[in-house]
């Protein structure tokens, strides 16, 4: 579900600085992002957490929100929140697993 392409390739980015508060890695790379849509001067980014009860979402949903209006083309930024698929370790990036490796959460 990960939809990369040119126009929407910086703010992907610009997600890498929006870190997880439970672990050391960015929303990207913990795969919460499933998908970044530009439309004129907004973008809508499709996402979702590891668990339905996860009591960081409101902060992240606003630290993503911060991140992306500092781009100086992005008037409004849309969040929206899925269940399905629902999210798996599976989706952590190969540079997530490494640091949480570094950090000693994970072993693979």
């Amino acid at each position: 579900m990960d939809k990369r392409n040119a126009e929407t390739g910086k703010y992907w980015q610009a997600l890498k600085e929006v870190m997880d508060p439970e672990f050391p890695i960015s929303v990207v790379d913990m795969g919460l992002i499933y998908r970044i849509e530009k439309v004129d001067d907004e973008l809508h980014v499709t996402m979702t957490y590891t668990a339905v009860s996860c009591a960081c979402m409101e902060w992240i949903e606003q630290d993503i929100r911060n991140r992306l209006l500092k781009e100086e083309e992005i008037r409004d930024v849309h969040i929206h929140v899925v269940w399905d698929p629902p999210w798996t370790v599976d989706r952590i990036s190969p540079e997530g697993r490494e640091k949480l490796k570094y950090w000693g959460v994970s072993s693979t």
